[in-house]
């Protein structure tokens, strides 16, 4: 009796494990420092796909430290964050991405006011892809030409992970105002708005047209009937022009006769956020995109059956990509939409 219940629970685990198409996608962990945790957590938990992220320390030789143990900078650990990630939904380089936008790694001291060995920067790899990942987005970085001065961020093995104690998790949700003032007063928070925010505003001009720059970053509104997709009528799924994420689907698509391309709810709850705006002596319901925060247009309560929604969309912020072409360009998950 005891090998069948046996049996049954391994059975079960592996069924809780099974993923799309009958393969099995474990969860998988990554290990970043970046100078005080307090200011990493919130970053990786805001993404998609990742399911928990865990204050400690890493990479000295002292058992268990404390945290003043290790503010001491005499166990050779550094302040880290452990993000658990489902990566069918969140890539690890996208974990990369978000580690580099909320650091200086050029700085060999430390992070910002908080100087020490404790507080240096560092990618800790579990396996050879996640070193060859973290070895060429350094390389990226490095020859983006962001930086005058060398990369000094630490990418080094996985050791052994050491959760902080408890008044250490989620700090900045717990503690948001004292948070917001150490943020502030660290320097940090200005720092990464001059460094990436310029940059990535260059970048946006780069790749957009001046129409679609104006639309997503300045939330301007481009001519009805004189746009992309007002009248199209293919199947397929649009996503943000900025970041690509999937936002809506041919198939809740109709034609509200306005001359934007008009839908009755987003591929999925969390495609999207929506504002108020009380812009041009109006009040409306702004839609953006979740993560790129491009502005994408309006929702209206005028739309037909079932939702009774009309998302009000500019062509502009959105690529469309064909059924056919949807697994070539990385949006498989999103083909069960046309299955009847």
């Amino acid at each position: 009796m005891k090998q069948i219940i046996l049996i049954l629970l391994i059975l079960l685990s592996f069924s809780i494990l099974s993923a799309k198409e009958g393969g099995v996608i474990m969860n998988k962990t990554a290990v970043f420092a970046g100078g005080c945790f307090w200011c990493m957590q919130g970053p990786f938990e805001a993404e998609k796909g990742v399911i928990e992220v865990k204050a400690g320390y890493t990479g000295g030789s002292t058992k268990n430290p404390s945290y003043e143990e290790v503010s001491s900078g005499t166990t050779g650990h550094v302040e880290a964050v452990k993000v658990v990630f489902d990566p069918s939904v969140v890539s690890y380089e996208r974990l990369l991405e978000i580690f580099w936008h909320q650091i200086d790694p050029t700085d060999a001291g430390g992070q910002f006011a908080d100087r020490g060995t404790q507080y240096y920067t560092g990618i800790f790899y579990f396996d050879d892809e996640q070193k060859k990942a973290a070895e060429k987005s350094k390389k990226d970085i490095q020859a983006s030409g962001m930086f005058d001065k060398p990369i000094v961020t630490a990418i080094r093995p996985a050791t052994d992970f050491y959760e902080a104690e408890a008044y250490h998790q989620d700090y900045y949700k717990k503690n948001s105002f004292q948070y917001l003032l150490y943020k502030k007063g660290s320097g940090r928070e200005e720092y990464l708005k001059e460094t990436w925010e310029k940059t990535r505003d260059k970048s946006l001009r780069k790749k957009l047209t001046p129409l679609q720059y104006q639309v997503t970053q300045e939330e301007g509104t481009e001519p009805a009937f004189h746009n992309e997709y007002w009248d199209n009528h293919k199947d397929g799924i649009y996503v943000d022009i900025v970041s690509g994420e999937a936002l809506f689907s041919s198939t809740d698509k109709f034609d509200s006769g306005t001359g934007w391309p008009s839908f009755t709810k987003p591929i999925n709850k969390d495609a999207v956020v929506e504002k108020k705006d009380f812009s041009n002596f109006m009040f409306r319901t702004e839609v953006k995109s979740k993560n790129a925060k491009s502005h994408l247009g309006h929702v209206f309560n005028d739309g037909p059956q079932p939702t009774g929604l009309r998302y009000c969309m500019n062509s502009a912020s959105l690529r469309f990509i064909p059924k056919e072409d949807m697994e070539k360009e990385g949006y498989k998950e999103y083909l069960k939409l046309f299955v009847k």
